[in-house]
C-alpha cells in the first residue's frame, strides 16, 4: 500500500512537472495582452501541486520553475541576460530560491488550512471536505509570492546597480518599495487574478477527482 502511494505521489508530481517544463518553454506558459504586458503561467502547476500533493511538492516544481527562469537569463531574456551579467549568483539566488520558497509557502498555507477544518467531523466519522477557501487561498499566494519574492530579492542584491537604478528613475520611484510596486503594476495583479481564477478551480476539481478515485 506505501509502495502504491509512492508510486502515485511520483507519477503525479512527474505530469505536473512536466507541464510546468511545457508551460516554460513553449508559448503556452504566457499571453501577451499588450505590448510589454506578458503574463505568466508559470506558477499554475507549482500552486497545483502545492495544493494535491504537499509543501515538498510545491517546492519541487517552484524549483523546477526557478530553474527555467535562471536558464532564460544565457541569451532568451534581454532583463535575465543583463542581472546575469552583473551577479551571476545573485542572478541565481533571485531566481531559483524564490520560486522554490514561493511553492513551498503555498503549500504550506494550503495544508494549515484544510487541516484546521478537518477536525471537525461529520457524525458518520468521515472527515469534512477540504472548503473552497483553502483553494482560494493557496492559489492567490502561489503568484502573489512568487512577485513579492521575486522583486524583493532584485531590490535586495540588484537595487543599487546602475541597472536597476535606471528602472528606478524611469519610474520615478522615490523608495525600493515605491519601485517594487510601480514595478509589479498591472502584470503583477493579472498575474495573480488569473492563478487565483484558474489555479483554485482547478486545484478543487482535481482534488475531488482524485479523491473520488481513491475511494
Amino acid at each position: 500500500m506505501k509502495n502504491r502511494k509512492n508510486l502515485r505521489y511520483l507519477t503525479q508530481l512527474s505530469v505536473l512537472l512536466a507541464l510546468e517544463l511545457i508551460l516554460a518553454y513553449t508559448p503556452l506558459g504566457y499571453l501577451r495582452v499588450l505590448p510589454g504586458l506578458e503574463i505568466s503561467f508559470l506558477m499554475i502547476p507549482v500552486a497545483l501541486g502545492a495544493m494535491l500533493l504537499g509543501p515538498a511538492a510545491g517546492a519541487v516544481l517552484g524549483g523546477a520553475f526557478g530553474l527555467t527562469s535562471f536558464g532564460t537569463c544565457f541569451g532568451a531574456s534581454t532583463f535575465g541576460a543583463t542581472l546575469l551579467a552583473v551577479d551571476p549568483l545573485f542572478t541565481f539566488l533571485t531566481c531559483v530560491p524564490t520560486r522554490l520558497l514561493a511553492g513551498w509557502l503555498t503549500g504550506l498555507l494550503f495544508r494549515v488550512l484544510s487541516r484546521r477544518s478537518s477536525r471537525a467531523l461529520k457524525t458518520d466519522g468521515q472527515q469534512v471536505p477540504v472548503p473552497a477557501y483553502a483553494f482560494g487561498a493557496a492559489a492567490l499566494a502561489g503568484p502573489v509570492l512568487n512577485t513579492l519574492l521575486f522583486t524583493g530579492a532584485l531590490v535586495l542584491f540588484f537595487y543599487h546597480t546602475d541597472f536597476i537604478q535606471g528602472f528606478v528613475t524611469a519610474l520615478g520611484a522615490a523608495n525600493p518599495l515605491t519601485f517594487m510596486a510601480l514595478f509589479v503594476g498591472i502584470q503583477g495583479l493579472v498575474e495573480a487574478a488569473v492563478g487565483f481564477a484558474v489555479s483554485g478551480l482547478l486545484g478543487r476539481a482535481v482534488y475531488a477527482a482524485l479523491r473520488r478515485s481513491r475511494v
